[in-house]
């Protein structure tokens, strides 16, 4: 099952919440300062499911995928209609199953996928559900309720309500088949379609770079940094790709060291990530 990358909305379904501690919690959270926010929340004498919610993305976003996990399934037990939380804790599910042992990762993943299932199935049109839910299908096993078939389904409905993210869909779908062709017109078009949405630009830089087109994957990169200079996903997106084409080491360090100084949001990876990629590095 692939990294599910936190590059997805972090902010978007928050409940609103009158206690003034929640309050500064979520601004502690906005702020990437997720072990304060936990404090702030462990604090309070009660709790609601808005609240058990704010706590376990923060422990997600810090890397305790196991305080993740039971955090949220306190916001899920408390709201078991609310999407984002089952979105939220099949994430923290499917990271458990990538970082646990072979023994325990297969129940994980089928928890992962079971409330993806159940967030689309609450709002069938929340986008991000059903993309963790194609990459599911996608990536993981019969036995474990993936399937090609299943994942060329749902990208069928991703394109009814998202032109671009589908495009997206089809090149993960041409990749898996191998046609790399079809693949690289399909990240394209999605780069043609937003031409100012620097991810869509930096899908086409990684996956040049997997097919060893370096100098193609430096253009893409020089393209990114042109729109958005100083944007921090730019920054680890470069140096990870550096990394893991094991070149530009230097460089990826003074990117990478550029990005932990650099005010972050909850949209992009969390410094732990970077911090991890920095000691790959020598830094």
């Amino acid at each position: 099952m692939i990294r599910f990358v936190v590059v997805l909305v972090c902010l978007a379904g928050l409940i609103a919440s009158a206690s003034p501690e929640v309050d500064e919690a979520r601004k502690l959270f906005n702020r990437t300062e997720y072990e304060a926010a936990v404090k702030a929340l462990q604090a309070l004498p009660q709790k609601d499911a808005a609240a058990y919610e704010l706590m376990g993305r923060s422990y997600y976003l810090m890397g305790d995928y196991k305080k993740a996990t039971e955090t949220l399934e306190k916001a899920v037990a408390a709201d078991p209609a609310n999407s984002e939380y089952h979105l939220w804790l099949g994430r923290a599910y499917g990271r458990r199953a990538e970082t646990s042992s072979p023994f325990t990762a297969p129940g994980y993943a089928s928890k992962a996928r079971q409330h993806f299932e159940k967030s689309v199935e609450l709002d069938p049109k929340r986008l991000e559900a059903i993309n963790d839910l194609f990459a599911y299908y996608l990536e993981a096993p019969g036995f474990l309720g993936g399937g090609f078939d299943k994942a060329a389904a749902l990208a069928d409905r991703i394109a009814q309500l998202d032109p671009i993210e589908a495009h997206y869909a089809q090149y993960r779908l041409a990749e898996k088949r191998k046609d790399f062709g079809k693949a690289e017109q399909q990240l394209r078009r999605a780069a043609e379609m937003a031409p100012n949405q620097v991810g869509r630009i930096l899908d086409l830089a990684k996956f040049l770079a997997r097919q060893g087109r370096v100098q193609e994957s430096e253009q893409a990169f020089q393209k990114a940094e042109k729109i958005a200079p100083n944007d921090p996903k730019l920054l680890f997106e470069r140096a990870d790709t550096y990394i893991r084409n094991g070149r530009n080491l230097e460089t990826a360090r003074a990117l990478l060291r550029k990005y932990l100084e650099a005010q972050l949001t909850p949209e992009h990876p969390p410094r732990y990530e970077a911090e991890k990629l920095l000691k790959q590095t020598g830094g």
